[in-house]
């Protein structure tokens, strides 16, 4: 198998090195918008460099990995669709309902397939949990708390491409949220602060973010996110029931420390991020994806699953922005039900 890596930046340099490993892949092309990158990774792992996108579908892959910047998305899925081309693609499709609708419909009307990158599909706490909301371990699960929370923010130049707290961020608990409980989310209550530095209000964006979420049985659910933990990074889920409870994110690396007597001692080695944190679920996303082209396996995650998790992130913007409830009905794309 012959995959063409778009995008040789942090993400696109650890997917490629899990590629090349692949016993099932035998080569990969490289390319970058900065093609001297792209030269230099494939030159360590011993593959070949393309100088452009083009190459990519002139010279024949079988597959493509798409890591560039998210404005490249939806036009690169599209295209790949149009070759027949199985594709991996970062989370999101696009950082709009209607570019994302377009992409889908591509694939779709191509009869192609697009994996979507959400790599806490793949990790062992996430799926521990799915597997006690499903088997009724926890008895009625009536409350779930989420949180993302970043070590230290972004480069000030990200913020203004990255669609914001909600699309970026939380837009992972709450693909999270869908893919544990098997539900649908029907209304938001968001809010969020821009109290900490300056860049995030010259963004239009926002530093912390809160929200309230419903979903279609009438469990309640929270989902918060930060830029600023400065005790490191920090991402769990709290799921509550009338039999059970049961948390994922907390071990002896969780950046929190108790303040009791007889609590636990803070972490020694807390998180510092999301590609150490979730390192072996990167991993085990792409070799899923390697059995989804070869017919192995159904995809995990399709671009219908991203558009839902897309449309949660847009009415907590909506709703930041208006002051008010959303309920999601009021988006465009809402077809799909919920992961079972």
């Amino acid at each position: 198998m012959r995959i063409g890596v778009i995008g040789t930046g942090r993400i696109g340099t650890i997917h490629a090195n899990t590629l090349s490993r692949h016993r099932d892949v035998g080569s990969l092309i490289l390319t970058d918008a900065n093609p001297s990158r792209a030269q230099e990774l494939a030159q360590r792992l011993g593959e070949t460099a393309a100088p452009g996108m083009d190459e990519i579908f002139r010279w024949g892959v079988d597959a493509v990995v798409i890591t560039t910047a998210t404005s490249a998305h939806a036009e690169l899925i599209g295209r790949s669709a149009r070759s027949g081309l199985p594709v991996f693609c970062e989370k999101p499709i696009a950082l709009d309902l209607p570019g994302t609708l377009q992409a889908i419909a591509e694939v779709e009307t191509a009869g192609t397939i697009l994996q979507m990158g959400f790599q806490r599909r793949f990790d062992a706490g996430y799926a521990g949990a799915r597997e006690a909301v499903r088997s009724g371990r926890l008895g009625r699960l009536h409350t779930v708390r989420a949180l993302t929370s970043d070590q230290a923010p972004p480069p000030a130049a990200w913020l203004p491409l990255s669609g914001g707290l909600y699309r970026d961020t939380l837009i992972h608990d709450f693909d999270m949220l869908r893919w544990v409980t098997g539900r649908e989310v029907v209304d938001v209550y968001a809010a969020g602060s821009d109290a900490g530095p300056v860049m995030f209000r010259e963004a239009g964006d926002v530093d912390t973010a809160a929200a309230v979420l419903t979903l279609e049985d009438g469990t309640l659910a929270t989902a918060t996110a930060t830029r600023l933990n400065g005790a490191g990074y920090d991402v769990r889920m709290e799921l509550a029931g009338e039999l059970d409870q049961v948390v994922v994110g907390l071990d002896d690396r969780t950046p929190i420390a108790s303040t009791e007597p007889t609590g636990p001692p803070a972490a020694d080695k807390p998180w510092t991020g999301f590609l150490e944190r979730f390192g072996p679920a990167y991993e085990a996303e792409l070799n899923a994806f390697v059995e989804v082209v070869r017919g192995e396996r159904a995809n995990p995650c399709d671009g219908r699953e991203a558009l839902q998790a897309l449309r949660i992130s847009e009415a907590c913007e909506l709703s930041r922005r208006e002051r008010r409830p959303v309920a999601l009905g009021e988006l465009p794309g809402g077809t799909a039900t919920a992961a079972l």
